[in-house]
């Protein structure tokens, strides 16, 4: 099979060409990085809060998400939680958990401070990320939800990548397809 080089991407009226990339010996991915893109984030915010059931936490790991969460909580007027990728010395009574995504390619720690654990607790929580792969990563932050007392009441993302496109637990705007290599 034939890898192509790019693949163009379109989601609420815009149109990206994304690298497609080898992040693995049987697998390339189309890279799709928000980070910097202010016109995608602004477009694709608004959709997903269309989506989302009733919340009162967002929460989002390291990085990539956050400037998808950020928008999303300035237009539900929340703020919102990130799950940093290490225990910071400010952080009292930090939340830890370790996870393997598809992007880092090596195991990582996602970490919850404890004055936003009890932010958490007993609220409906929405996890937000740019990408919804293998679902690792969201699996974490909802351990670390759950862990901090949070219910999660909705997984959004603006792309689902690969068999992630077939789940009914996940809300998104568009598919992902991957690139393995047979």
């Amino acid at each position: 099979m034939n890898i192509p080089t790019s693949y163009i991407l379109t989601v609420c009226g815009l149109e990206r060409t994304l690298p497609v990339l080898q992040v693995a010996p049987d697998l390339s991915i189309a890279s799709f990085v928000i980070l910097g893109d202010t016109e995608l984030v602004c477009r694709t915010a608004p959709e997903l809060v269309k989506k989302l059931p009733p919340i009162d936490v967002l929460i989002t790991a390291e990085a990539k998400g956050i400037p998808l969460v950020f928008e999303v909580s300035r237009l539900l007027g929340m703020n919102y939680i990130i799950a940093r990728k290490s225990v910071k010395p400010y952080m009292q009574d930090p939340l830890t958990i370790e996870v393997h995504s598809i992007t880092t390619q090596k195991k990582q720690t996602l970490c919850l401070d404890g004055k936003d654990a009890a932010v958490i607790r007993g609220k409906r929580v929405a996890i937000i990320d740019d990408v919804i792969s293998t679902g690792e990563s969201v699996a974490a932050v909802e351990r670390l939800v759950c862990q901090a007392g949070g219910v999660v009441v909705a997984r959004a993302a603006i792309l689902a990548e690969g068999d992630a496109a077939n789940r009914d637990d996940i809300l998104f705007l568009a598919p992902l397809p991957l690139f393995p290599h047979k």
